[in-house]
């Protein structure tokens, strides 16, 4: 099903839920991501995930497409807390250097936001993950998108 169709300037960007056929797709841009990124997921395990994700009522993967090739994907989930009742986290976002700056991203976060939005979450979180680089100007995009830093950080515990 096709998400969303954009206008001039982006014409010839679609965006459309991932399907387990997607899932090689997928992969190929998670590792060029992840890669970029500092991450080290095996191609396998991302396989592995990505056949849990697309099919999971708590998550939601969008796949952007400019001149019917895939080139980006935004990640969501949603999980239940105390606090803030559910909440929406966007887990990935990344489209492929080529193809930056056509207004994909922000295709991309608004179709994150439009589904949170129609579970009742109570907000859409992210994490940005700095790995020693200077990550200001992620920080100021995502301002400009309605991205609040709470001054939270965020700890976690390998199992």
């Amino acid at each position: 099903m096709t998400i969303v169709n954009a206008t001039e300037p982006k014409a010839d960007a679609v965006l459309r839920e991932a399907e387990v056929e997607d899932i090689p797709d997928l992969v190929k841009l998670a590792r060029a991501f992840y890669d970029e990124d500092g991450f080290a997921t095996s191609d396998a395990m991302l396989r592995v995930n990505f056949e849990v994700l697309v099919v999971a009522e708590n998550a939601r993967v969008t796949l952007a497409f400019k001149n019917g090739v895939a080139c980006g994907y935004a990640l969501s989930t949603t999980v239940f807390t105390l606090e803030s009742g559910l909440i929406a986290e966007l887990q990935d976002l990344f489209v492929r250097p080529a193809r930056r700056r056509q207004g994909l991203s922000s295709l991309l976060i608004a179709d994150a936001v439009d589904w949170a939005r129609r579970l009742s979450a109570s907000s859409l979180e992210l994490v940005v993950a700095p790995n020693g680089r200077d990550v200001s100007d992620l920080l100021r995009y995502y301002g400009a998108r309605g991205f609040v830093n709470e001054g939270r950080l965020v700890l976690y515990r390998p199992l």
